[in-house]
C-alpha cells in the first residue's frame, strides 16, 4: 500500500470473531492464525499451530525469491527438502538468509 512504510511489514488485520489465534513465533504476540496446515508432515503442523496468517504472507513472498534466485522446480523432490529447510529456518531457526550475491530489484520512483 502506498501509505505503509517500505521494507516493513504490513499491520495485522484484527480477528473476525472466532478467528483462531495463535501465538506467533515470527511477531512474538497473539495474532490470527492461518486456516489450514500449509504444508505436509511435521513441520507443516508445527506452522499451522506457531505461525499467524500475516507471517505466513512474509514467508510466501521470501518463498518466491527463493524459488527464482535458486532456480527451483516445485515439482522435484530436492527443491521441495530444500524449501523445507528454509522454511524451517524462516519460522524455527536463525532467520531468513538471503542467498549468495542476491541482489534486490530495484523499485520505480
Amino acid at each position: 500500500m502506498a501509505d505503509e512504510p517500505c521494507g516493513q511489514p504490513p499491520l495485522p488485520t484484527p480477528p473476525k470473531p472466532g478467528q483462531r489465534m495463535v501465538k506467533c513465533v515470527k511477531f512474538g504476540k497473539d495474532m490470527p492464525g492461518l486456516d489450514y496446515v500449509p504444508w505436509n508432515g511435521e513441520l507443516g503442523q508445527r506452522v499451522y499451530d506457531n505461525v499467524s496468517a500475516e507471517a505466513w504472507k512474509m514467508w510466501v513472498e521470501y518463498s518466491k525469491m527463493l524459488m527464482n534466485e535458486y532456480r527451483l522446480n516445485p515439482l522435484d523432490p530436492n527443491s521441495h527438502k530444500m524449501m523445507e529447510e528454509q522454511m524451517e529456518q524462516f519460522f524455527f531457526g536463525e532467520g531468513a538468509k538471503l542467498p549468495e550475491n542476491y541482489v534486490p530489484m530495484r523499485t520505480k520512483g
